[in-house]
């Protein structure tokens, strides 16, 4: 079912919003669960909140079977039913209003709902209402601001459903005739109907008993199928650590009786924090050795603890509407970034962050899809869950924890919880109890989230040596972008440093002031163009900016490359190291793009890196985080015109003259030492060994092919774990592609049934560049275990392709553009969601070079013209067309 609406597309306004004409204090709901029918039977206690307008009740897909208010059954002529809106007139002030309905979850391959997971024989039905599912399971105001306190019962057949979960907490079970029981849960807390949740099948758990810190007990279980249980084990010591960190950093403690988790393999998102019972993309809950790299590990952890966070950031405290998506999402991102770097390594993470935000929100933002982190308006809310509404807004948390530093932030959170619990609140608020808790004015933040684009930070040193003086002038620019032509000046703190020569960071002392104050400091640029003179100045200095990432901004600095290779060699900041070797690797590129092989840039990137790769005091894991450019994507910011083959060419070659600069004998004695210490262990040092190890090899390959491939075959054979396995089949697929096709057939035998190693087995050839590449992903279409109605493999084959590799997507004659608009087609027959995720690769499609720019657009104005898509994906390639 692709779950189309007869509702017509309306744009969505952010100035037009008001507040609910009535309120629900109370759901009671009852199912009765069955894969082909489900009934649903709700009681509703409304009240009257504002005005004399009727009911208004959201529901879509729904076959209406009664509908009474106060016990009076209506018939036709008493209510309006049309385009997804139940209309009911009512005098009263307050009143019951009941509804049953019938879904058929098997047919709703749309994900969003109740739906099935799984197949008929030994599937599991399960919900999903972010952001508007509820009303495909019952008529409701499905809006996040009707808080309302929810009482479940579920009723089905024990042989068939012997597991019954809902939200809240357990209140009583039992057995009914025929074979059948059911079970009942009460939540105490008001909720918003996003949050609702209900699971029934056949689950396996793991358990756990916790007490808070506040000393509540409670009961932890983490569900999944028979045959995946034994890999839940790390998601659930992740939630314990979660708990754990929430209690001591925020002071939050966890208000149920028990936590559900729960594993799916079916689910269009990554997780959903529905009170007490979250449920998981089982890509990012199952982990194990074998079949799990450390990069999963640690988003397992992360996304664990996001969706824990959000019972305080988002659940107790929820979005008033929409628009205010980051509220809480933006805000449990920070959370959850913050946790990952106390687990893990802060400065490693904070690079793995901003990386992301380059990636992923840059180009966003840098595009038709731009959008503010609050937008003023939407046509299709689910097209919003973006890089922007999410990473970009957990940068304007972080540089609001910034201003006020850590126990200024913790003031204003416990303020921000205690005056908004139970409530739905919006940015304003947010922003309102950080302040004042600091008693500080912090409103002109507010103008981040309010305007689209990255703002361009401009910065520029002059140094007076006849007075000691060091200028540093600061500007900032945002360009114009869809309906904000027009930008203002942004509140951006730069953290900075500078260093002598030698790599000395010296004392700061600002004009005005009467003594160095540290070697580090902050300043505020909030007009279009401010300048800071510092004291006591010998010589001409390197400044370190935005240290640790302090703003969302591009930074263009009038560095040299010897002032790159200082900070490079020296900066103490572990982020700002590699930023500085990320920002000396792009002019790096340049000389590449130029054919400038004996380049300045070039020299100093090779030279700085070679000497790194000598030192063995260096951690491995930053060494590999340096000795890794900026990628494709991220290099088109030095392009005028987007020519894939040339930006892939063009970093080769410098990938290519690094590895001269290290050289072979150096390069192999590394690789050799680390392939000594390999083992399955999940410390910090042994994934650092293993990631260093992977850098190692893909240098090494550059220069010595056949000795690489020797190594890559013997990695992948004696592998202890999947990091190693799947980055030797990597580096085999590229350097010695016949040599990989029997370790490529060997994977996929080893994994048959292994749902999540088949997706990474899809994605790593679909990342495989080149002109083959297209050919090579519609061969995969033909395994049996390729199908467009599982949203992981869609993205696997189809969603890595068009978005991670460059080259294959951007064919000059359009071919792969053709054959994505056939597979937009066909998955949003089935579901709209993951159709227009996929869609967002064209995004950009403007800034290509001629050739392809004419054969991208002509594809996406074809399919922007039809007029059989769905609401979703109109959207996005609506948006996507106009350039």
């Amino acid at each position: 079912m692709s779950d189309r609406s007869d509702a017509p597309t309306t744009v969505i306004r952010l100035d037009d919003y008001r507040p609910p004409a009535w309120t629900v204090e109370h759901v009671a709901l009852v199912f009765d669960l069955g894969i082909d029918r489900t009934e649903v039977d709700a009681t509703l206690q409304m009240v009257r909140a504002a005005g004399d307008e009727p009911i208004r009740l959201n529901g879509e897909g729904l076959e209406l079977l009664e509908l009474s208010v106060d016990d009076r059954r209506l018939v036709e002529g008493e209510y309006i039913l049309a385009n997804g809106l139940l209309e009911i007139a009512v005098d009263a002030e307050h009143c019951t209003l009941r509804t049953k309905v019938a879904l058929r979850p098997a047919e709703n391959t749309a994900l969003e709902g109740l739906y099935l997971s799984g197949s008929r024989e030994s599937g599991f039905l399960l919900t999903q209402c972010e952001a508007e599912g509820f009303r495909h399971i019952t008529f409701f105001p499905d809006r996040p601001d009707v808080l309302s306190r929810y009482t479940v019962t579920l009723r089905a057949d024990r042989q068939r459903f012997p597991v019954l979960l809902a939200g809240g907490n357990p209140d009583g079970s039992g057995e009914l005739p025929d074979g059948r029981h059911w079970a009942r849960f009460v939540d105490p807390h008001p909720k918003a109907s996003y949050l609702f949740a209900v699971v029934a099948g056949r689950l396996e758990r793991i358990s756990r008993d916790y007490t808070t810190a506040d000393g509540r007990a409670v009961a932890l279980h983490v569900w999944a199928e028979a045959d995946v249980i034994d890999r839940c084990d790390y998601a659930m010591d992740s939630l314990v650590r979660s708990m754990q960190w929430d209690e001591r950093t925020y002071g939050r403690n966890y208000d149920l009786d028990v936590f559900h988790v729960v594993a799916t393999h079916d689910f269009n998102m990554g997780a959903m924090e529905n009170k007490g019972l979250n449920i998981f993309n089982a890509k990012y809950l199952l982990a194990d050795p074998d079949s799990s790299t450390d990069d999963e590990y640690r988003h397992v952890e992360a996304v664990v603890a996001h969706e824990y966070f959000h019972n305080w950031s988002g659940n107790r405290v929820t979005c008033r509407d929409w628009f205010q998506l980051s509220l809480k999402e933006g805000l449990t991102v920070f959370r959850e970034q913050s946790f990952s770097a106390d687990m893990n390594s802060a400065p490693l993470k904070r690079i793995e962050d901003v990386a992301l935000l380059r990636r992923a929100q840059f180009p966003e933002d840098a595009g038709p899809l731009s959008h503010p982190v609050r937008p003023s308006q939407y046509s299709e809310i689910n097209n919003f869950y973006t890089a922007t509404v999410y990473e970009k807004g957990s940068e304007l948390v972080r540089m609001l924890a910034g201003r006020l530093g850590t126990e200024g932030f913790r003031r204003g959170m416990d303020l921000y919880f205690d005056r908004h619990d139970g409530q739905a609140a919006t940015i304003e608020d947010f922003i309102e109890a950080l302040g004042d808790a600091n008693d500080i004015d912090l409103s002109s933040y507010l103008a981040w989230y309010g305007q689209a684009g990255t703002p361009r930070l401009t910065a520029e040193g002059r140094f007076d040596p006849a007075q000691r003086q060091y200028r540093l002038t600061l500007r900032q620019r945002t360009p114009a972008t869809a309906g904000q032509p027009t930008k203002q000046a942004l509140p951006i703190p730069v953290r900075l440093s500078l260093f002598d020569r030698s790599g000395r960071a010296l004392p700061l002392r600002l004009e005005d002031e009467a003594r160095a104050e540290g070697t580090e400091r902050t300043v505020v640029l909030d007009t279009a163009e401010q300048h800071y003179v510092f004291e006591d100045i010998d010589a001409a200095p390197v400044p370190s900016l935005l240290r640790g990432f302090s703003a969302p901004v591009i930074l263009e600095c009038d560095y040299q490359p010897e002032d790159l290779a200082i900070l490079l060699r020296h900066d103490p900041d572990g982020f700002n190291r590699w930023e500085a070797g990320q920002q000396l690797a792009g002019l790096a590129y340049d000389d590449c793009r130029d054919a400038r092989a004996d380049g300045p840039a070039l020299l100093a990137w090779t030279g700085a890196l070679a000497e790194l790769f000598a030192d063995a005091s260096l951690d491995d894991a930053l060494l590999a985080e340096l000795l890794t450019p900026p990628g494709e994507i991220e290099l088109v910011e030095r392009q005028a015109e987007r020519d894939p083959d040339r930006i892939r060419a063009a970093r080769q070659a410098m990938l290519l003259a690094l590895a001269l600069r290290v050289g072979a004998a150096p390069l192999r004695v590394r690789y050799e030492a680390l392939r000594a210490s390999t083992s399955a262990a999940m410390d910090a040092t042994s994934q650092a060994r293993r990631q260093l190890k992977r850098r190692v090899l893909d240098l090494l390959a550059l220069i010595d092919a056949p000795l690489a491939t020797t190594f890559a075959l013997a990695q992948y054979e004696q592998a202890p774990g999947m990091t190693d396995r799947l980055a030797a089949l990597a580096t085999l697929a590229t350097v010695a592609p016949e040599q990989a096709i029997a370790p490529i057939a060997h994977f996929r035998r080893r994994y048959e049934g292994n749902a999540l190693a088949l997706d990474k087995w899809f994605a790593m050839q679909a990342q495989l560049p080149g002109a083959d590449a297209l050919a090579r992903v519609q061969a995969l279409e033909g395994d049996p275990s390729f199908m467009l109605k599982n949203p992981n493999r869609v993205q696997s084959l189809v969603g890595t392709f068009a978005r991670s590799n460059p080259t294959g997507f951007h064919r000059a004659d359009g071919a792969a553009y053709r054959w994505l608009a056939d597979r937009l087609v066909a998955v949003d027959g089935l579901n709209p969601q993951v159709a227009a995720r996929v869609a967002t690769a064209f995004n950009g499609w403007k800034r290509l070079e001629p050739t392809r720019r004419e054969a991208a657009h002509a594809v996406v104005a074809e399919l922007a013209a039809r007029k059989d898509l769905s609401r979703d994906l109109t959207d996005i390639l609506g948006r996507v067309a106009l350039g």
